[in-house]
């Protein structure tokens, strides 16, 4: 493996971490490089953007996004490719090429937009562009070289919808998480324990009654 240059990623599959105590997805990634010296390690980082133009969308689902890219008739100009996450991993030794586990630590904050554009989504698939850099470690008969990865090694991968739901209902069953102030959280607080309420999602139902 003389540079970086002809190094390449696949991205082969997304599943949910089964054994991870925060909700964690696991990328299976393909990595292919020249046959020569074999490589001592890899540095790999990657950049995780959401494409959601690649995409159409129920009305159901319009409704939910209406926050993110305003009403339909503007997505056109609304719709640009955002960042969902950064993830990092260390490759070990490999010749020619190998598969790795890629960690892709996952919120259900709904004021975060990668999680507030996947909350609404209800079926099919979430557009993604993976941006990989990092460096490569190569060992050789004098010692250690080290190779960047180019900038322009990416790849597009097209995750059921199902994959991020199953992941969430298995942390969260039948919930979500919403950032409040301190304020506001003492008032509620304060409302639950006069109303003698059992919790805080009981609050906040009594509450939206009280509006509609």
């Amino acid at each position: 493996m003389s540079s970086g240059e002809e190094i390449g990623f696949t991205v082969l599959g997304i599943e949910p971490e089964p054994y991870a105590a925060a909700p964690i997805l696991s990328a299976r990634i393909a990595v292919t490089a020249p046959i020569g010296e074999p490589g001592h390690a890899i540095a790999l980082r990657a950049q995780i953007r959401i494409e959601p133009q690649r995409r159409g969308y129920s009305e159901e689902e319009g409704a939910g996004l209406e926050d993110l890219f305003g009403p339909r008739s503007r997505w056109q100009d609304t719709q640009r490719s955002f960042l969902w996450m950064h993830c990092a991993t260390m490759i070990p030794g490999f010749s020619g090429g190998c598969e790795a586990d890629l960690p892709l630590q996952c919120t259900y904050d709904l004021e975060v937009a990668g999680s507030k554009y996947l909350q609404a989504l209800r079926g099919g698939t979430v557009p993604l562009l993976f941006l990989f850099n990092g460096t490569v470690f190569v060992k050789g008969d004098s010692g250690f070289a080290i190779h960047q990865v180019p900038w322009d090694r990416d790849d597009r991968f097209a995750m059921p919808v199902s994959v991020w739901r199953d992941l969430m209902a298995a942390h969260f069953p039948n919930s979500g998480w919403v950032r409040l102030s301190r304020e506001t959280l003492d008032a509620l607080s304060a409302y639950k324990s006069r109303r003698g309420l059992l919790g805080y999602d009981d609050a906040v139902g009594e509450l939206l009654k009280e509006r509609s």
